[in-house]
Parts: structure tokens; C-alpha cells; sequence
């Protein structure tokens, strides 16, 4: 009897502390939370892709735009030694765009490497619409060119 009074003590214990931490967690405690991978679903995202520009007089070179219709001319980061996951979490949670922060960027594209290159950072926004369809859309944000950076004017006036 004396046993199953010790089990019965740990067992409230057990209870009481998982509910002390869930409730200072906002409801998520790994061992008895849903999967964390998935509690973010349906919350808007923000990442960041690089596309190469051929004309930057085009007139709507500075309009969100779907990602389909920038899709072919994305580059893959990686040929040219940029770590996706840093680009992303750097132009998506970037707020204030100083010459200290443009210039970090314009250091991790390395564009003075390629003369007559023309690279468009773009931040990449996906959300739910009402009726549960996806919306991506791509925001210009900075053209380079090897020794010129150019702020899409729609953003920062």
C-alpha cells in the first residue's frame, strides 16, 4: 500500500510541473507538447532569394511579383558561396536598411566579383488567404551592380 501511495505522490508531482512549464510556455513543452515542427502552420513566412536582373530599366522591375514569374531567373546561392539559411534570416528579419547593414549584404554577395553582374536581393513573403489558398509573392528590395546599390524606392522613400 505504501508503494502505490509513492507512485500516486510522483504522479501529482509529475502533473504539477508539467503544468507550471506548459503554462510558462505558452502551451509547449517538448515532452508532452504537440510536434513544435508544426505549430507554425498557417502563420505567414518570410524568406530571401537573389535574382539575376538583364535590364534594369524594366518598368516593373521594382513590383511584387508571384514567384512564378521570377522563377527562371533565380540564382542558386550556393554557386556563388552564399549560405542560403544566413541570406534568408538576414533580409527577412532586417528591419532598419543603414549603410552598415547594406554594406554586410553587398560583403555577402561579393558582386564586386562579377563586373556586369546585376543581383536583386528579394525578400520572398507566403501567407493563407481567407479561403485557404497560398499566396507567394516576391519584394524587391536592393539591386547591385559591382560598385552601384540601389533601394527599391517603393520601400525606402
Amino acid at each position: 500500500m505504501e508503494v502505490l501511495q509513492k507512485y500516486k505522490r510522483l504522479l501529482i508531482i509529475t502533473f504539477l510541473v508539467n503544468a507550471v512549464l506548459v503554462a510558462t510556455h505558452q502551451g509547449e513543452f517538448w515532452p508532452f507538447s504537440i510536434f513544435p515542427m508544426f505549430s507554425q502552420a498557417g502563420n505567414p513566412w518570410s524568406r530571401g532569394l537573389i535574382e539575376e536582373v538583364q535590364d534594369s530599366s524594366r518598368t516593373d522591375l521594382w513590383e511584387i511579383k508571384p514567384l512564378e514569374e521570377i522563377e527562371n531567373r533565380v540564382l542558386t546561392m550556393e554557386d556563388y558561396g552564399i549560405h542560403e539559411i544566413d541570406f534568408a534570416n538576414y533580409i527577412s528579419k532586417t528591419k532598419v536598411w543603414d549603410d552598415g547593414k547594406l554594406n554586410g549584404l553587398r560583403s555577402t554577395f561579393q558582386i564586386d566579383q562579377y563586373p556586369g553582374k546585376m543581383w536583386m536581393a528579394t525578400r520572398v513573403r507566403g501567407y493563407l488567404t481567407e479561403n485557404d489558398s497560398v499566396v507567394i509573392e516576391t519584394i524587391p528590395m536592393f539591386l547591385f551592380t559591382a560598385d552601384t546599390t540601389i533601394k527599391n524606392p517603393n520601400l525606402f522613400e
